[in-house]
């Protein structure tokens, strides 16, 4: 009996009917956006309703990878990552801004694109070679195998196509636990990395996902025994949990990148890099400017730069109705103090104002503003709540002070020990020195807007996760690699 290619559709057909149905009993909503891309290729490549499926399947396909495939093989399923990722760099970007609500499509299409052609790949792997009378020993960058990574919902799909890039390229495999709020763009970036590899004749399940992630998914892959190594972008609670896991663990932390602009600065140049900095996405990238320092002989001609270029300057009282509207207040869980000190208020973003336009908030407390506005800009002291917390939004304090010392200990403060990024405007060398060894930051831009540190304007390739808890850095397929030494000896005999 044949079968003929009729025959063969309506088969297929009701192959596809009987897996919706199935998913549908088991109330698994499949959202609209992420289709099906063939109607004969019907589920999402990597995507998993369980866990411990997720894990399986990804430590499947690392062996398969170490055991079946080549150096170079790795290097040509990055390529297709990469032109995938440009490919759907606009449909991602929309996901996301659609999804969380925080940012700007604009900007979001350039993060996607520069991580899809900024992250190093196989290239940055090198071996160490000794050889000598005794024989060859070579030191080479071997995979963990299966690593595990939760993600942000700032810069999901950017963090999970970066991520997957330096993994891949190193030889491992992941599966991630992406943040619950950006879900649906971070099941479509992974089911668009494993067609990619797919289609160049690669394993699928190298990247993998749970379709519904939440904290016990999270633990699951933390104490997995097939997940040999973590990595984690997020807030300091995250990297604490990594930490004590027991396994290697790579954490990217919080910042609160402080900007100094001292008296010897191109003023109108560091005035356009601040703002171009800090409303970059609408701050929400880790690395963004947060709050500035400058000299009092230059801040009035800071600031009236920061005017022309898109800033919005608040009053006393309307710096009160901002800080109102996009800060929750708490009190310090800390007792009072023997001297009687009350406990301190402690401020936090409100999560419904992060990564919102700043036109939307000056609307809020009905401020005029113009087209071009992409900034609010106020003055306030050196403690102030503007200046200590991570607001990632387009508000930005600016702090006077008499001397470049008192610039740098207020920048440290605000820093908050967290050596994640810093930044300074200067043309004297020993300034742009001093505060370099003093904030020891893992990012230090100088006379650039912050995204500089991550080769958007400036040199240096490219990651989204800025391990500086655990000292790895900028990240790159070295990170997830450990030294493996093999030994070929000559029968050298001790006497």
């Amino acid at each position: 009996m044949s079968i003929t290619e009729k025959d063969l559709e309506k088969i297929v057909s009701q192959v596809v009917k009987n897996i919706e149905g199935a998913i549908t009993n088991k109330n698994i909503e499949i959202p609209k956006n992420l289709a099906p891309i063939k109607i004969n290729d019907h589920h999402l490549k990597g995507v998993f309703e369980e866990i411990e499926a997720a894990i399986k399947a990804t430590s499947e396909a690392q062996k398969q990878l170490m055991l079946e495939y080549r150096i170079e093989d790795r290097q040509r399923f990055i390529q297709a990552i990469r032109k995938k990722a440009l490919e759907n760099a606009e449909k991602m970007s929309q996901m996301g801004l659609e999804e969380t609500g925080m940012g700007n499509l604009k900007d979001k299409i350039i993060k996607h694109k520069v991580v899809a052609e900024l992250t190093p790949g196989t290239e940055i792997l090198k071996t160490d070679a000794y050889s000598g009378d005794h024989g060859l020993t070579i030191e080479e960058m071997a995979p963990f195998g299966v690593i595990g990574a939760i993600t942000p919902s700032t810069n999901p799909s950017e963090t999970i196509i970066s991520n997957s890039i330096a993994m891949l390229a190193g030889g491992n495999a992941v599966v991630f636990n992406p943040h619950p709020g950006a879900k649906n763009t971070s099941t479509f970036a992974v089911d668009m990395i494993n067609r990619a590899i797919i289609e160049e004749g690669g394993p699928e399940n190298l990247v993998t996902t749970i379709f519904n992630p939440t904290l016990d998914t999270v633990e699951a892959i933390i104490h997995h025994p097939e997940v040999k190594l973590l990595c984690g972008t997020g807030g300091s609670q995250l990297v604490k949990k990594l930490l004590s896991s027991g396994k290697k663990a790579i954490g990217a932390g919080a910042g609160n990148p402080p900007v100094i602009v001292d008296d010897t600065a191109d003023i109108p140049k560091a005035a356009k890099a601040v703002l171009d900095g800090a409303t970059f996405d609408n701050n929400i990238p880790c690395i963004a400017e947060k709050e500035v320092f400058v000299l009092e002989a230059v801040a009035d001609d800071l600031i009236y730069h920061m005017l022309k270029n898109g800033a919005v300057m608040l009053d006393r009282q309307q710096t009160e109705a901002v800080m109102k509207t996009v800060l929750t207040e708490k009190e310090d869980l800390k007792a009072a103090s023997c001297s009687g000190e009350k406990p301190r208020k402690t401020y936090g973003a409100s999560k419904e104002w992060v990564g919102k336009d700043a036109k939307l908030i000056l609307k809020e407390i009905g401020v005029a503003y113009k087209e071009d506005t992409r900034c609010v800009i106020c003055e306030v002291e050196g403690d102030h709540p503007f200046v200590m917390t991570e607001m990632m939004m387009p508000v930005l304090p600016i702090v006077r002070v008499e001397s470049i010392e008192e610039a740098i200990e207020l920048a440290k403060k605000a820093e908050g020990g967290n050596g994640h990024s810093a930044i300074m405007h200067s043309k004297n060398i020993d300034n742009l020195t001093r505060f370099a060894k003093e904030i020891g930051t893992t990012i230090f831009v100088k006379n650039a807007p912050s995204y500089a540190g991550i080769g958007v304007g400036g040199e240096g390739f490219c990651s989204f996760t800025i391990a500086g808890p655990t000292g790895e850095g900028v990240t790159n397929a070295r990170s997830f690699t450990r030294k493996r030494r093999c030994v070929l000896a000559e029968g050298f005999k001790i006497v």
